[in-house]
């Protein structure tokens, strides 16, 4: 097993049969010791993170496979948090893909002359590329086709997918009594059929949760989501 990349909360490795190993860390992203999940840097180390993000990541993959929406997940392995996954390629160095159910974070830091704290946004998505030296730029649907990342069709359909995937898990959240605010999701293409998947994540780190004015810390997501 070869060691590919070393990631803020994932180490990637290579296996021999082609498909890749994701190790969950309990490193999260933020600044300053608190929690944000829309931070470009490891703000803190929570006890138990990667376990709990990993076991999120399976219940909403698995979900999501079952309803024929591509991902890279195969499987995954609790006890030694790990998840198993295709192949694929990233577009550019990467891109971040949001999708904004509450004006918060930083959308209120940009547009804050404008709007108010937890808002209502209707499903409102934006592409970032990951550049940590820049800060994660926000990046418009002609500027990804201009730059060679993205097409205008795979925009489109990358769009839709976040909108659709995004709603799903909301819809999972509400069943707990749980609002999702907003939710940071990646996509690639299949290293074999070039069919854009869903990659990465869906667990308490890349998402803001909330039960009625009370925010909701990741490992207490999955506890939550995963209670029988």
């Amino acid at each position: 097993m070869e060691l590919l990349y070393t990631g803020k909360t994932k180490n990637v490795f290579k296996l021999e049969d082609g498909h890749y190993l994701l190790k969950f860390k309990d490193d999260v992203t933020g600044e300053n010791g608190v929690f944000d999940p829309g931070a470009n840097t490891v703000g803190l180390t929570i006890d138990g993170a990667g376990l709990a993000g990993l076991r999120l990541t399976s219940y909403f993959y698995s979900k999501l496979n079952e309803q024929g929406v591509p991902t890279h997940y195969v499987d995954a392995n609790f006890e030694d948090a790990t998840m198993t996954v295709k192949p694929a390629t990233v577009f550019g160095n990467g891109l971040e893909v949001i999708c904004r159910f509450k004006a918060v974070g930083s959308f209120l830091r940009r547009y804050g002359a404008y709007v108010k704290e937890g808002q209502d946004l209707d499903s409102f998505v934006e592409v970032t590329i990951k550049d940590d030296d820049r800060l994660d730029p926000p990046i418009s649907e002609d500027a990804l086709a201009m730059l060679n990342l993205l097409t205008h069709e795979e925009y489109a359909i990358l769009k839709q997918r976040t909108i659709e995937i995004s709603k799903f898990v909301a819809a999972e959240l509400a069943k707990k009594g749980l609002t999702l605010y907003d939710i940071k999701l990646e996509f690639g293409r299949d290293a074999n059929t070039n069919e854009i998947l869903l990659i990465d994540e869906i667990s308490g780190g890349n998402m803001r949760a909330y039960k009625g004015e009370q925010y909701i810390e990741p490992l207490e997501l999955e506890k939550l989501m995963l209670a029988e």
